[in-house]
This record gives structure tokens, C-alpha cells and sequence, in this order.
């Protein structure tokens, strides 16, 4: 047991069914799979938490589990006291050194404020800012775990991305839907030639806003088309269309019809019914890549409760279905165990370049919408990597 990983969790809030819940518990009681429940095989020896929620689960599950909730981040990180002096000098400040071998950060929920592009502030860069000081000062990188986006602003996501290059940090982020299982079952061969793509989601106005669950969308379109020929480039302009502008930039050509029933037609939660009968505000991001290819994300805000992907190959349209059980639980087990195996390893289980492109595309997109559905020019979101694996998936 004292060979065993310490990690240290630093969340924004903690409620049933958050995202802090959904992945920071099951390294408490274990990731639940189809062959079983998997314990841990690191150990959660410390919490913090930004916001205390209404609803909180969190301080009960800590208490029966034995893991101190520290005060501070820095507290957390280096399993000491908070400094207790109201002025201290330089004789009673103690840093503390760094005590734990990993990180997992879960930035998403809690009474935070959004902005004039209807972007949930979520404090990310400032949860992450605070852990890199801790591990800066102690000269000991160790991997860290950002859920979902990096930040909401591509400055800030940019930041993040070279501060844990510039410490050597095994450093992943995103959304659990690239783990999820796929039916029928769909990887692209890495070097595919991918002729178009699209992928297909939900979201609810005011429960799972757009940019929430559009970054969800995105990232299971990504982590496909980033396996096409020549590898990831890079993304050259956004567009974010909305209502009936959607369905007319569809007959338009904008994008193509075909793929998106294809992927909704995989998709087995959904009500009778045409798309465009059931979706009051539906919204669609148009994506122009640097290579020139082109890839559309297709939300809905009624019609289906899930996500899907479709693509035309030589010809021939394949799609599929993300996490087609539809169990809430599955995504964050997948996720769970491919962040537990980079704890283990040191080495990250997927590129996080891909959630920096997508940060940067969400970010854009938002802008686009804001100024009415502009196109909007992105040549800074020039980022470039190569896919790689395998991981830990939930594929049957």
C-alpha cells in the first residue's frame, strides 16, 4: 500500500450526478463495468472544494472514506495545514512541498457567472494556476487532469496548455465521450481517408447550455477526424448557425443532410418524428479545417438524447452511436480508468491537443454566435498533433 499513487482532487463543487461526483467518487468506491466493479488502484488522499453546494454528497462520501478536505489548494496539495498567522514572515511561511503523485482537477458546475457570450466562468485556468505554483515550487511534475475545456477563452486555454509544457506535465483534459462504446463499433483506421464528417448531440437552453454540451459534440467529432490522412491541422474558420437557419443552410449544402441521418438514425433514445418538427432552437457549427477538409456538429434541442457520428469513406457513409446504453455512469468509468492509467504510468492516454483545439473552436464559436451567426476566422487554432493510443475504452 505505500507503493500506491497519491492523488489530490481540486473541484469546483460536488453534488449527485456532477462531474466532480461522477469522476472523483469512483476513485473512492470504484469504476463500475460491465465484467465488474474495478477498484482503484491509486488512492484519493485529499480534497478541495471551491464551493460548498446546497446538495453537497461530497462531505459524507469524504468523511467515510477517511480523506481530509483541506481549506487551500496548496493545503491539499502538500498535505499540510493552511498557514494559520494573519501576517506572516518569511520565518513562519511554510510552502510545503508537494505530497501527492497526481491530480485531478473537475472545474465544471457550481454558482459561477456566465458572460456576454453565455460562457459559464468556470475558475479552470485559476484551479490550474494554483496547482502548477505548488508543483513549480517543488520541481516535481507530476500528471494533472482537467476536466472538459481548458478554460472558457482561448487565451487562457493557450495558457494552460504551455504552462504544463513548460513544467513537463503528463497533462490530459476533455470530455469522456472519445472513451465511450461505440455501436455498431467505429475507429477509423489512422491515415483514413474521411471525405466528410458530422456529428450529432443534444442540449437543453437552460439546463446543458451550448457550449456545455457542444463541447461534448465536438470532441466525439474530433477524436474521429483526427485520424483522417495527414493528421490533425488545424482548424481555419467557425460558423454557429441557429434555428431555422440551420435547416436552410442544410438545403443550402452547408452541410450535408445525408451524414446527419445517418448518425441520428443510430441513435436510439429520440422521439417520433422528424428533426425539424421536434427542435424549436436547434443550432449547427460549420468547421473549415486548415487542410481543407470540412466537418460539421449538429445539436438539437429536442428530437434525441444522445450523440452519434457519421462519414463518408470512399463513398460510403459508416456511422454510430456514442455510449448506446445511454448509462450516465459509463462515459466517466472510461474516462476514470484512462486518467487512473496516466497516474500510473506517466504517460497521457490520449493528446491533449485535441481538447485545446476544441477549447479554441468552442471559444470561437461563441464569438460567432454572439455576432450573429458571423463566420469567424480562426487562424490561431493552427494546432497540429497526431492521434495516438491505445486507451482504455467502454467498446463492446
Amino acid at each position: 500500500m505505500a507503493d500506491r499513487k497519491k492523488i489530490a482532487a481540486i473541484v469546483t463543487t460536488y453534488f449527485e450526478n456532477s462531474h466532480a461526483d461522477l469522476i472523483v467518487s469512483k476513485f473512492c468506491t470504484g469504476f463500475p463495468t460491465v465484467n465488474g466493479v474495478v477498484k482503484p488502484s491509486v488512492d484519493l488522499v485529499s480534497m478541495y472544494m471551491d464551493q460548498l453546494h446546497p446538495l453537497d454528497v461530497g462531505m459524507e462520501l469524504f468523511q467515510e472514506y477517511g480523506i481530509p478536505v483541506y481549506p487551500s489548494i496548496r493545503s491539499a496539495l502538500t498535505l499540510t495545514p493552511p498557514v494559520t498567522s494573519h501576517w506572516p514572515t518569511g520565518a513562519d511561511w511554510d510552502e510545503g512541498e508537494l505530497a501527492v503523485d497526481g491530480v485531478l482537477i473537475i472545474g465544471e458546475h457550481g454558482d459561477y457567472p456566465g458572460n456576454e457570450f453565455d460562457r459559464r466562468m468556470y475558475p479552470r485556468r485559476y484551479l490550474f494556476e494554483q496547482v502548477c505554483g505548488v508543483i513549480a515550487t517543488s520541481k516535481r511534475p507530476v500528471p494533472v487532469f482537467s476536466d472538459k475545456h481548458l478554460s472558457y477563452t482561448w487565451a487562457d486555454s493557450l495558457w494552460i496548455y504551455e504552462r504544463a509544457k513548460m513544467l513537463q506535465l503528463p497533462f490530459m483534459a476533455g470530455s469522456a465521450l472519445p472513451v465511450v462504446d461505440r455501436k455498431p463499433f467505429l475507429e477509423h483506421e489512422i491515415g483514413t481517408q474521411i471525405e466528410e464528417a458530422l456529428s450529432i448531440g443534444y442540449f437543453h437552453p437552460y439546463l446543458y447550455g451550448l457550449d456545455s454540451y457542444g463541447f461534448h459534440g465536438l470532441e466525439a467529432l474530433q477524436c474521429m477526424v483526427e485520424r483522417r490522412s495527414g493528421g490533425e491541422t488545424g482548424i481555419a474558420s467557425v460558423q454557429c448557425l441557429e434555428g431555422d437557419d440551420v435547416w436552410k443552410s442544410g438545403e443550402k449544402g452547408m452541410w450535408p443532410r445525408e451524414l446527419a441521418d445517418a448518425a441520428e438514425a443510430q441513435i436510439q433514445a429520440k422521439d417520433f418524428g422528424l428533426i425539424e418538427d421536434n427542435c424549436e432552437n436547434p443550432a449547427v457549427f460549420i468547421l473549415e479545417y486548415t487542410d481543407g477538409f470540412k466537418a460539421t456538429t449538429l445539436m438539437l434541442d429536442g428530437h434525441l438524447r444522445g450523440f452519434g457520428y457519421a462519414a463518408r469513406i470512399n463513398g460510403q457513409v459508416e456511422s454510430t452511436e456514442f455510449n448506446s446504453n445511454g448509462r450516465l455512469q459509463d462515459p466517466f468509468t472510461y474516462q476514470g480508468l484512462n486518467i487512473q492509467e496516466m497516474f500510473l504510468t506517466g504517460k497521457p492516454q490520449y493528446p491533449v491537443e485535441r481538447s485545446l483545439l476544441v477549447s479554441g473552436v468552442m471559444d470561437a464559436l461563441m464569438e460567432s454566435r454572439h455576432r450573429k451567426n458571423t463566420r469567424i476566422s480562426t487562424p490561431h487554432l493552427n494546432v497540429k498533433y497526431d492521434p495516438f493510443g491505445p486507451f482504455i475504452t467502454g467498446a463492446s
